[in-house]
């Protein structure tokens, strides 16, 4: 992984916090935005102690209140927060229970919200807040009722922080994968990846190095006036699906 923090880069000089950092999305985000010279403070309920790393419950408040108290003691300021962690059971509404709904709204939606929270006060004009969502954000699917209507919240959150914080020179743009080779869908597509692959007109899943690159957009200077939007990242998958 390169150095993160040095002097070159089209992050150069920021510092940007990434949840889920311990792998997939999150880890390629995590390595680009620091090969790209931004200092990483990379965040995960999981171990990521060979990052730059903090642990970091989303659904907490205090834990991302522990979490930014860290990040500012290193690097003294946030200009970048990537929202990236979530869970994605599968369930439909006859089977999940109240208590897995919630757990799903919790990690997936109020997590980004109370992160967002937590890094405002050491986010100045020139920020970007980047929310991942889904394309499960503009189209449901059977038995992911939990995660559906998660990221179809976390769509709606990005475009009224947008509003709030454009007065204050922060931008709040969300992305939306498609189906991405990560670790959290493994058992959910297994088996079945070249079948999918092979459904998207690219004709392959998505990498984690795709949404990567994407989050760069956002978070370098060449979106300085793009906010309140989605960007659906998915081979072309969404173009495809009819639509009333």
């Amino acid at each position: 992984m390169a150095e993160q923090g040095t002097g070159t880069g089209r992050l150069a000089g920021k510092v940007a916090l990434i949840t889920g950092a311990a792998r997939g999305q999150g880890r390629a985000e995590a390595e680009l935005f620091a090969a790209e010279g931004a200092a990483v403070v990379a965040a995960d309920v999981l171990d990521v102690s060979d990052l730059d790393g903090v642990h970091l419950d989303v659904a907490s408040a205090e834990s991302w209140a522990a979490a930014v108290a860290v990040a500012v003691e290193r690097h003294r300021r946030i200009d970048i927060l990537v929202n990236n962690a979530a869970i994605y059971p599968k369930g439909g509404i006859e089977t999940v229970t109240e208590e897995e709904y919630r757990r799903v709204l919790d990690i997936n939606l109020v997590g980004p919200f109370l992160g967002i929270q937590a890094v405002l006060p050491h986010m100045g004009e020139g920020g970007s807040i980047i929310n991942i969502s889904s394309l499960n954000g503009v189209a449901g699917s059977v038995a992911t009722v939990g995660y559906t209507a998660s990221k179809f919240g976390v769509r709606g959150l990005t475009r009224a922080v947008a509003l709030d914080l454009a007065p204050r020179g922060i931008r709040v743009n969300a992305i939306l994968p498609g189906v991405i080779d990560t670790p959290m869908i493994a058992s959910a597509i297994a088996g079945f990846e070249e079948h999918i692959g092979n459904g998207i007109p690219m004709r392959r899943m998505g990498q984690p190095h795709d949404i990567a690159s994407a989050a760069l957009f956002f978070a370098g200077d060449d979106s300085a006036w793009i906010t309140g939007t989605d960007l659906i990242v998915d081979g072309g998958h969404y173009a495809s699906v009819p639509k009333l």
